[in-house]
C-alpha cells in the first residue's frame, strides 16, 4: 500500500515538473528573450515548490552575474538592495561544488556571509545547478518554503528534475538568440551596402544638382527653379531612404531583453536619475515584428525624454499592455502640460512620433492641456 502511494505522489511530483517545465519550453517557442525564458523559469520553480523566494543566477567571467532573476521581490526592494551580487557566499559556493544544498536555516552554514541591508531575510533554502553536461549554466534557488517544515528531500528531488529540464529550455533559448543576432548582423551589414548604394549616390547628386542651381541664379532663374525643384526632390528620397533604415536598425537591448525588459530598465533608470516617480506597468503584449518594438520603443523614448526634460511632472507613468488585438502604449504625466495645437515648432518630436507608428501602420495621439498634464498614446495593430 506505502508503494502504491510513494508512486502516486511520485506521478504527481512528475506531472507538476512537466506543467513547469512546459512553461519553459512554451516561453522558448514563443522567441522570448533568455532572460524572460528565465523569469518563466523562475516562476514555475516558485509555484512548484511553494516557495516565498526564488531566484535564477546565470554567472558571467567576472565574477558576477550576467544574469539574475528573482520573484518574490518587488522593484522597488530590488531598487534598495542595490547591484546584482557577486559570486560569493553561498551562491560562489554553489558555482564552485556544482552540488545542491538543503538547509533549514541558511544564516548558519559557514559558507553564508551577508546580505545588503534592505535584502529581505531568508531562511530555509533549496538550491541546485542548472547543468548542461559538466558545465554549470547557472543555480536556481528557492527559500522561505510556505508549508512549515522547510525544503525536503522530495522537494530537492522535484527542483533537481526541474532544473535538468530548465537547463534544455535555457540552452535552446540561447540558441536561439544567438540566431537573432547573427541573422541581426547580415541584416545591418545588407543595410549598409543599402545605405551606401541609395543614399550616398543620393546625396551625391544633391551636391551636384544644388551646385548647378547656384550658378544659374543669374543666368537663367527658370532653369534654377527646375533645378531646385529637383533638389526638394531628391532630399526628400534621401530623408525617406534614412529614415527606412533608422526604423529597420534595431537596438541590441531588444535582442537581450524583448521590449517590456527594455523599457523596464529605461524607465527605472530614468526614475533613478530625476526627481519626478517613474512608474512602469506591463499586461501580456502580443508578439510583435522586430520593426514594430523598434518603434513602440523610441516613441516610448520620445515621450520619456519630453516629459522628463519639459513636464516638471511629479509622476510619469509607462503603460505597455494589448487590447481587443492592439498594442497599446501610453505615457502620462502630471507635469505642466502644454497647447498640442501650438506645439509643432516646440522641438517635442510629435511629429517624427506619428511618423514611427505610421511606418507600421500604427498610430500616436498626444493630449495635453496647460497646467493638466500630457498623455502619449500609441496604438498598433498586433
Amino acid at each position: 500500500m506505502s508503494h502504491e502511494r510513494e508512486d502516486s505522489e511520485g506521478g504527481e511530483d512528475r506531472d507538476a515538473v512537466l506543467h513547469a517545465v512546459s512553461s519553459a519550453v512554451l516561453a522558448v517557442t514563443r522567441h522570448l528573450s533568455v532572460r524572460e525564458v528565465l523569469q518563466v523559469i523562475v516562476r514555475s520553480a516558485r509555484r512548484l515548490l511553494d516557495a516565498r523566494y526564488a531566484a535564477l543566477g546565470v554567472p558571467d567571467d567576472q565574477g558576477a552575474f550576467a544574469e539574475f532573476v528573482a520573484e518574490g521581490i518587488s522593484d522597488e526592494q530590488w531598487d534598495a538592495i542595490g547591484p546584482m551580487p557577486r559570486q560569493h557566499g553561498m551562491l560562489g559556493a554553489m558555482l564552485r561544488e556544482g552540488a545542491a544544498v538543503r538547509l533549514p536555516d541558511i544564516r548558519k552554514d559557514s559558507r553564508f556571509e551577508y546580505w545588503p541591508r534592505a535584502h529581505p531575510v531568508l531562511k530555509d533554502f533549496l538550491g541546485v545547478p542548472i547543468r548542461d553536461g559538466d558545465e554549470v549554466l547557472g543555480i536556481i534557488f528557492l527559500s522561505n518554503k510556505r508549508a512549515p517544515g522547510g525544503f525536503t528531500e522530495a522537494d530537492q528531488r522535484l527542483l533537481t528534475m526541474f532544473a535538468a529540464h530548465a537547463a534544455i529550455a535555457l540552452t535552446n533559448a540561447r540558441l536561439y538568440e544567438r540566431g537573432r543576432e547573427l541573422t541581426l548582423v547580415e541584416e545591418r551589414t545588407r543595410m549598409a551596402r543599402e545605405l551606401h548604394d541609395a543614399v550616398t549616390q543620393k546625396l551625391f547628386s544633391l551636391r551636384l544638382t544644388a551646385q548647378a542651381a547656384a550658378s544659374l541664379v543669374v543666368g537663367d532663374p527658370v532653369r534654377a527653379l527646375r533645378e531646385l525643384d529637383r533638389v526638394e526632390r531628391l532630399a526628400g528620397e534621401a530623408l525617406a531612404e534614412l529614415r527606412a533604415v533608422i526604423v529597420e536598425l534595431r537596438p541590441a537591448e531588444l535582442d537581450r531583453h524583448g521590449l517590456a525588459e527594455t523599457l523596464r530598465k529605461h524607465v527605472r533608470l530614468l526614475d533613478r536619475l530625476h526627481p519626478a516617480a517613474f512608474s512602469f506597468e506591463e499586461s501580456p503584449v502580443c508578439e510583435l515584428e522586430p520593426a514594430v518594438e523598434v518603434a513602440v520603443l523610441r516613441v516610448a523614448q520620445e515621450a520619456l525624454h519630453n516629459a522628463s526634460r519639459h513636464s516638471a511632472a511629479r509622476a510619469v507613468e509607462v503603460r505597455l499592455g494589448c487590447e481587443g488585438g492592439r498594442v497599446f502604449l501610453e505615457v502620462s504625466d502630471d507635469g505642466a502640460g502644454f497647447d498640442v495645437t501650438a506645439a509643432a515648432g516646440r522641438g517635442l518630436g510629435i511629429a517624427s512620433m506619428g511618423d514611427r507608428a505610421e511606418s507600421v501602420g500604427g498610430s500616436v495621439r498626444v493630449e495635453s492641456e496647460p497646467g493638466r498634464g500630457t498623455l502619449v498614446r500609441m496604438e498598433v495593430p498586433g
